[in-house]
């Protein structure tokens, strides 16, 4: 069995691992059992009722937290001319063509978002192996291939993030940090649940969420009162 350390076990300290709690009430309660020296991120997991075996059902998308996420989104893009202008005018890191790939291949360009103009992925094609398994390759249903470069670099900069379910049905994001106000997580966190009720798939049949979760990086898990989000529940 795995030790648990002494602060952790503080944390857990009068904690009952079966209670529901309001949202606002989970966050208050994950800031004050944080224990971690850093700025852990403040995480939400929505166990969905998904088949992700259906195409239909298989939920990827975009979402803008409406007080970011704490961290900081550097940008590559594959653009060239007036674009690539655009690109580097809204704050992108790294902004070329062809003469990217070498060191994106090599490791020494990292970012977190990716974005191309379409007359661009014929270039970025080549990087599927590098780029796809890190889910950064860039996807037009996400916005990443875009003439509108400017504003797909301001977006993710700006508490743009990507939610997608995984094989068990389960959407896993970070919602901010500790050192946010409380109110802003709380914001942040309904902005995700309502985004996710929103494109519940037609063929889910009964209620759509089996649980929400909000937690720390290093705390304990507070799990969400789901009658209190009745609008995703139905």
């Amino acid at each position: 069995m795995a030790r648990i350390g002494k602060n952790l076990k503080k944390a857990y300290e009068g904690l009952n691992i079966d209670a529901v709690y309001a949202l606002t009430d989970a966050v208050k309660s994950v800031k004050e059992r944080s224990f971690a020296k850093f700025d852990e991120t403040v995480e939400i997991a929505l166990n969905l009722n998904l088949d992700v075996r259906k195409a239909d059902q298989a939920l990827r998308g975009m979402l803008t937290l409406p007080h970011g996420n704490g961290k900081m989104t550097r940008v590559c893009v594959f653009a060239k001319g007036p674009k690539a202008d655009e690109a580097k005018a809204a704050g992108a890191e790294f902004v070329g063509g062809e003469e990217l790939i070498d060191d994106i291949t090599k490791g020494k360009i990292q970012f977190e978002r990716c974005v191309a103009t379409p007359d661009m992925m014929g270039v970025v094609g080549r990087l599927g192996k590098v780029l796809g398994p890190k889910g950064l390759m860039p996807n037009p249903k996400l916005g990443t291939v875009t003439m509108n470069v400017g504003d797909a670099v301001k977006a993710a900069k700006s508490g743009q993030i990507e939610y997608r379910a995984d094989k068990a049905g389960i959407i896993h994001l970070g919602i901010g940090k500790v050192s946010f106000d409380a109110a802003k997580l709380a914001d942040n966190a309904s902005l995700v649940i309502s985004t996710l009720a929103k494109v519940r798939p037609a063929g889910v049949k009964g209620s759509f969420v089996k649980k929400i979760s909000v937690c720390s990086t290093m705390g304990p898990s507070f799990k969400l009162d789901l009658l209190a989000l009745k609008e995703i529940t139905c």
